[in-house]
């Protein structure tokens, strides 16, 4: 197994949104909200993808990953990884690496027929899977993933999510009632943190965000986007 970096979850959480904001992965606009296919406004943005264009960010972004997998849930709890399509396949080949373990992934729909058409790569029956997403909102798109899996065999009691959202209740409620333990590396409260700490914008767009964390699908309404989150 690869060394990994133990420290502080904090501490990993503050110094992965400097690394976000250092590769200008995330923006703030308050003026003009962003809008993304949910339908909902936003003065926040994130690109994860742009992780893997940097090889020492990355790599000490998946020592994190591997560090939390290992405290939260066990160093032998997992058969195999998996990633979603497309944005979670780089991201479950460097923790598969990381954790010496198998590699899968899971396309968002079924290519032919079968138990096995989402899956791609070897998937043994009663499998125990780590599914990992670059972000989750509220769980929608992983879990489109972890019923594939099960569908075909596999055991999926956790979720790993470089980066959450971590300000929608209904995403609690989800994992909970899905039955799977969310593990996740740092969210727009560490992100924001260090915007304020390096005075990154002006007072009035850090309040709008904030304002944003504090009550997303309110502010998503004022803002002319959607008042409640997608039943998918």
């Amino acid at each position: 197994m690869t060394q990994m970096i133990f420290t502080d979850r904090t501490v990993m959480a503050e110094l992965m949104a400097r690394m976000l904001w250092e590769i200008k992965a995330v923006h703030f606009n308050a003026d003009k909200p962003y809008k993304f296919a949910s339908g909902m406004a936003s003065p926040v943005y994130i690109d994860c993808r742009k992780l893997i264009s940097y090889p020492r960010i990355r790599s000490t972004i998946m020592d994190f990953a591997a560090s939390i997998i290992v405290r939260n849930v066990g160093f032998e709890q997992f058969d195999c990884v998996a990633g979603g399509e497309t944005a979670g396949i780089p991201f479950a080949a460097f923790l598969a690496e990381r954790l010496n373990l198998p590699m899968i992934y899971v396309r968002k729909q079924p290519k032919g027929h079968g138990r096995n058409a989402q899956i791609e790569g070897d998937m043994k029956d009663g499998a125990r899977v780590l599914v990992i997403e670059d972000l989750t909102t509220a769980g929608g798109s992983m879990f489109t993933f972890i019923d594939a899996i099960r569908a075909a065999g596999g055991i999926v009691d956790h979720g790993m999510a470089l980066f959450y959202y971590g300000i929608f209740p209904e995403a609690v409620e989800r994992f909970a009632n899905r039955k799977v333990s969310l593990q996740y590396i740092t969210t727009w409260r560490e992100v924001l943190a260090v915007a304020k700490e390096q005075k990154l914008f002006d007072d009035k767009t850090l309040e709008e965000v904030e304002a944003f964390l504090n009550a997303p699908l309110a502010w998503s309404g004022w803002n002319g986007g959607i008042s409640e989150l997608p039943t998918n």
